[in-house]
């Protein structure tokens, strides 16, 4: 079974997450628009009460399947936030932003009271870190953060012609070792000129379900108490 099939396995397995009348975030990526697919197929799309987009891509979308779009601001929360994983832990930390939305996703996970990651089995992983962190940084502040990155022992490499929905630039870093994801994913947030990084360990996913060619994978972490 090919990649793209195990995506519209887990896109369709996705579809029965989603209350009714649920306010969603909804993420970005291959995965992503295999579960809008989905979701314009099922009909579910027309009993959504409207979804918060991470990106212009996924925003262009859900438009054209007809679910109203809401700003951010907007809302006080989200009922789920679907999304997909560059990479996946057995604590449900993901690295994301291989698509270049790491920040705007980082924002709805964070205003949504669940977030689902949908994803194959390839993206399994026992320790973060084989895929290049993608990181967002401020233009003016690209070639500080790279030497930054670099005393920390990653290789960072210059997305170059790419530029984020922010405005700004990402660096994909190899040759970190993510032992601990939520350490790691404070101290490169705390260099001066970095918006966010793409390790998600602080918005962990709650479910995750992985596609398998043996069926759907379901692994479940608890809600945090509010």
């Amino acid at each position: 079974m090919d990649q793209n099939a195990l995506k519209r396995i887990v896109a369709q397995a996705a579809l029965s997450e989603i209350p009714d009348g649920a306010l969603i975030g909804v993420g970005t990526g291959s995965t992503v628009n295999a579960f809008i697919d989905a979701l314009a197929a099922s009909g579910k799309s027309k009993k959504l009460a409207g979804a918060v987009s991470s990106s212009r891509a996924t925003s262009e979308r859900l438009t054209a399947i007809g679910v109203p779009l809401l700003d951010a601001n907007e809302v006080e929360a989200l009922e789920l936030y679907i999304d997909g994983a560059d990479e996946i832990d057995s604590n449900l930390c993901m690295i994301k932003g291989g698509g270049g939305a790491l920040t705007r996703e980082k924002i709805v996970a964070a205003i949504s009271r669940r977030f689902l990651c949908i994803c194959d089995f390839t993206k399994r992983v026992e320790r973060l870190g084989r895929f290049p962190l993608p990181i967002e940084v401020i233009p003016m502040a690209r070639t500080y953060v790279a030497r930054e990155l670099r005393r920390l022992g990653g290789q960072p490499k210059w997305r170059e012609g790419f530029i984020t929905d922010n405005g700004n630039h990402i660096l994909d870093v190899a040759g970190l070792t993510l032992d601990d994801p939520l350490s790691w994913e404070q101290r490169l947030n705390n260099i001066p000129g970095v918006v966010t990084n793409g390790i998600f360990a602080q918005q962990a996913a709650h479910l995750l379900l992985l596609a398998t060619p043996q069926g759907i994978e379901r692994y479940e972490r608890p809600l945090p108490s509010r």
